[in-house]
């Protein structure tokens, strides 16, 4: 898993895998969860991949739109 870079500095996102049809989402809580196309749909997980990689706006993506579209 790669860490997040967080640039807000709130994020609850800690670490994130980036697969080619999933991703997968470690919180500081130590809670983790896979997103894949299957479950939460291709545009949302490209989506959340971009903010993965730019470091911002994943959690709140997340909270707002797959929260629990997540396969497990």
């Amino acid at each position: 898993m790669q860490t997040y870079k967080n640039l807000s500095g709130t994020s609850g996102v800690a670490a994130y895998e980036i697969g080619q049809d999933y991703i997968k989402v470690l919180f500081k809580d130590e809670k983790g969860y896979k997103y894949t196309y299957a479950s939460t749909g291709v545009q949302k997980i490209e989506d959340m991949k971009k903010l993965a990689d730019e470091g911002s706006g994943l959690n709140t993506y997340i909270n707002k739109y797959a929260k629990s579209d997540y396969e497990s």
